[in-house]
């Protein structure tokens, strides 16, 4: 894992394939502090994800996993920066990186595996099952439970006869 304090965090690149230095929110986000919103927006934009996103998945892993209570973001984001490594437009982890990241993931099925005894949220529960999903290698499902929404799903569900006028 990249300690906080390493200065490559400046030379590392974000989403939109400039620098990002994810330090100081990860610094707030540890403090208790909603930094979801810029993580979001600086680790992944419309598919791209980069060194700074794979850098940050450990310390999100880190930081909520010693939290009470968790809500979809880490899950969503963990998952998003996950399904998106793999496209080839995106580059793979640096070597560097990769034991760190590894190691974030496996414990995240261990967050996951705790939370799901307690989850209600809808929302909560599908970003749980997508990282769960992709924690075990299954990717496409994975990057479908992380994706699709309530409306979606419903449409799937239409589709294939699965759910009809015989469920409420």
């Amino acid at each position: 894992m990249l300690p906080l304090s390493d200065p490559r965090w400046k030379e590392l690149k974000g989403g939109y394939r400039v620098p990002y230095d994810a330090s100081p929110a990860l610094i707030r986000l540890a403090r208790g502090e909603n930094v979801w919103d810029e993580l979001w927006q600086e680790l992944h934009h419309q598919g791209d994800v980069d060194q700074a996103s794979y850098a940050a998945v450990p310390h999100i892993v880190r930081i909520v996993g010693g939290v009470g209570q968790r809500d979809w973001n880490p899950y969503s984001l963990a998952s998003v920066i996950e399904v998106e490594r793999h496209r080839k437009s995106n580059p793979p982890i640096a070597t560097w990186l990769a034991d760190g990241y590894a190691g974030a993931w496996r414990e995240l099925l261990n967050v996951a595996l705790d939370d799901l005894r307690t989850v209600d949220d809808p929302e909560t529960l599908r970003a749980i099952l997508g990282a769960l999903a992709l924690a075990k290698g299954s990717l496409k499902l994975g990057a479908l439970l992380s994706k699709i929404d309530e409306s979606e799903l419903a449409e799937v569900l239409e589709r294939y006869d699965a759910w009809s006028e015989l469920y409420r």
